[in-house]
């Protein structure tokens, strides 16, 4: 929701010192930055193959073999997959993902540059048109979080309705409480309210991230007139101090 790339090898290291099981849910991870389950000390990591543009339906999972890791089906039937998942084997799915795999080993170190360039262009451009707005988390370059003090993030997001943009991530999405995430870091619960994830990819283009800048800036100030929170604000009253429930 916020690119906050977790600190896997500390994480692996005291699970192993206790003899833990380390299962890592690497679905946003794998294909985009380097993982090294030997390295990381991971003893299961979930893949899923639409996010690292293979197709849907299909993902992985890791089960380290030394020292060996025991898990209990889920479902019985015909014993494939070792007995571990049954059902019938999508063979033109499995060959898509592993081929998703290959083409993302070969182009990870092009696709972060690509990232890093587009996500520095969309935060400075709307920092230098627009006040105050304040990004959330960091660390992966295709997800840039961003809030936008005295707007309110659904509205913003139906002045830009035909551009694919969130206010939290795709397993919330149907909640309108704000993204628990942003307040765990800290962050008041109006500026949470505030918050737009923009997602980009290895296919976004530098014309799209300047086209999404302008639309983001114009809907930001069209909003923000409307906001008498704003006019407060700009005329030097401190919103902090006033006591709104007396």
């Amino acid at each position: 929701e916020i690119g906050t790339i977790q600190p896997l090898t500390e994480i692996g290291a005291i699970a192993k010192k206790h003899n833990v099981p380390f299962h890592c849910d690497a679905a946003q991870a794998v294909g985009k930055i380097e993982i090294d389950v030997n390295g990381m000390n991971i003893g299961m990591m979930s893949i899923s193959g639409h996010k690292m543009y293979g197709p849907k339906g299909v993902g992985a999972l890791f089960i380290r073999k030394r020292p060996r890791i025991r898990i209990s089906p889920l479902m019985s039937g015909g014993g494939q997959e070792r007995g571990l998942r049954s059902g019938t084997i999508p063979v033109p799915l499995v060959v898509g993902l592993g081929k998703a795999a290959e083409i993302c080993k070969q182009e990870m170190g092009r696709d972060l540059l690509h990232l890093k360039r587009l996500s520095k262009k969309l935060f400075v451009y709307l920092k230098r048109k627009l006040k105050d707005i304040k990004r959330n988390g960091g660390g992966y370059p295709g997800c840039l979080n961003i809030s936008f003090p005295y707007v309110e993030g659904e509205s913003l997001l139906m002045k830009l309705s035909d551009i694919a943009l969130s206010s939290g991530s795709a397993c919330t999405s149907a909640s309108l409480e704000p993204s628990y995430v942003i307040r765990a870091l800290g962050t008041k619960e109006d500026l949470a309210h505030s918050s737009i994830r923009f997602g980009m990819g290895r296919f976004t283009t530098r014309k799209e991230v300047r086209e999404v800048g302008k639309r983001t800036e114009s809907g930001v100030k069209s909003l923000r007139e409307l906001s008498p929170l704003y006019e407060m604000a700009k005329e030097g009253v401190d919103l902090d101090a006033i006591k709104w429930g007396e």
